[in-house]
């Protein structure tokens, strides 16, 4: 009798997690990967407690094998520097028995992989589509073939999921939310930052995350039309954010001596409206693939980490024995679990989707009143009550009883 077998469409933060969490419960996994090798560059990623949490419920310590080191402060302030919020991540210790923590996405994925079997990685492996998948034995093609044979599919294809579009052809699909964004990391150990900050200005925004490893990840957004092209990354960003407060420029002239190809820019989009339900037949969708939302809470990431670790948790053993499977074909626990995993998840990652959208439309204000007003209402409220507003994100994730 074989064991279950998992075909995982993506190797992003959720796929490698759902693939590692369902490796640890005995199933055997095939991650397919269109990308032809790991990344090597790219952005960060914040964990927040919730996240840290459903990792540390599969056996992954982040702090372990990345590192642990968290900023003294972390707020929101204006251009000119004033802070209009901030709170201590030693009083986020205190109430979420935690500190978020900021790694380099390669960094975090790498540690993932080494969880896993090599033989279960399969980069420049496009999917193609998947044939019966209502039937017990779903068939994943892919364009290097042969096809892969599957109990479960797991569609943690990303933000265009071909396959959310293939299944869920009459749904809106994704809605632009008004701003495009720029992405690097760059060495700045001579500045002593130690505060994570986010500074809103009018219309545009400006983030500085130390990460574990000395580094610091920055990205910044602006209110364009969709599509717009820029010619220099650099010189656009010194143009929009170069008089801003101290670090900024500095880090700016960071930038200056990267690559053109180490910042990333891409439209920022959310969807448009909640999927009728997370999965279809024995195919299962997590993270952006499900419901993609916009970076404002930065729960896009620890979300799609909440939805591997509750699904594998809600799905029998890779033992088809261990689990009681008869080995007659019928094999029902699979799609019970997926029914249950769309009750345990549905609701949960809509309300942070919504969520995030509504904090956006307070950091795309330009007219000065409405941002006057803003800065006024946001400095007006007491750090404390700031920071209970996280408890059902920070304190939100259980496993299913």
């Amino acid at each position: 009798m074989t064991n279950r077998h998992a075909v995982v469409v993506g190797a992003g933060i959720g796929g490698l997690t759902i693939a590692v969490a369902l490796h640890r419960r005995g199933w055997d996994v095939t991650v397919c990967e269109r990308a032809p090798e790991p990344p090597v560059t790219g952005a960060g990623i914040g964990l927040a407690p919730n996240a840290l949490r459903a990792l540390g419920s599969i056996g992954v310590d982040v702090s372990r094998t990345i590192g642990g080191a968290a900023p003294e402060t972390m707020g929101v302030r204006r251009p000119d520097g004033r802070w209009l919020t901030r709170a201590g991540t030693a009083d986020m210790t205190t109430r979420y028995g935690m500190a978020p923590l900021a790694v380099a996405r390669p960094a975090l994925t790498a540690t993932l992989s080494a969880a896993l079997p090599p033989s279960a990685l399969r980069h420049g492996t496009a999917v193609t589509g998947v044939d019966d998948a209502e039937g017990p034995r779903p068939s994943v093609r892919t364009a290097a073939g042969p096809d892969l044979p599957a109990d479960l599919v797991v569609a943690a294809d990303g933000i265009h999921s071909p396959l959310r579009r293939a299944y869920f052809p009459a749904h809106p699909g994704l809605h632009y939310i008004g701003e495009t964004a720029w992405r690097t990391i760059v060495e700045a150990p001579d500045l002593r930052i130690r505060a994570m900050s986010e500074t809103w200005g009018r219309g545009k925004r400006f983030g500085v995350t130390p990460l574990v490893d000395g580094r610091h990840y920055l990205y910044a957004t602006a209110v364009v039309p969709p599509d717009t092209r820029f010619t220099d990354p650099r010189t656009e960003l010194r143009q929009r954010f170069g008089s801003w407060h101290a670090p900024i420029p500095a880090l700016l002239d960071r930038v200056g001596r990267l690559d053109p190809a180490d910042v990333l820019r891409n439209d920022l989009y959310d969807l448009a409206a909640p999927l009728p339900r997370l999965h279809h037949g024995r195919i299962a969708w997590l993270g952006d693939a499900a419901h993609a939302m916009a970076p404002n809470l930065g729960q896009g990431g620890c979300q799609a980490i909440e939805d591997a670790v509750v699904l594998a948790e809600l799905l029998p053993a890779g033992d088809r024995a261990a689990s009681g499977d008869g080995g007659d074909g019928a094999d029902s626990a699979v799609p019970a679990a997926l029914a249950a995993y769309t009750a345990a998840r549905h609701a949960r990652t809509d309300a942070v989707r919504l969520r995030a959208r509504r904090i956006g439309r307070l950091g795309v204000l330009r007219h000065p009143v409405a941002v006057a007003v803003r800065d006024l209402v946001v400095r007006a409220t007491p750090d404390r009550l700031a920071l209970r507003g996280m408890d059902d994100l920070f304190d939100g994730f259980h496993l299913p009883a």
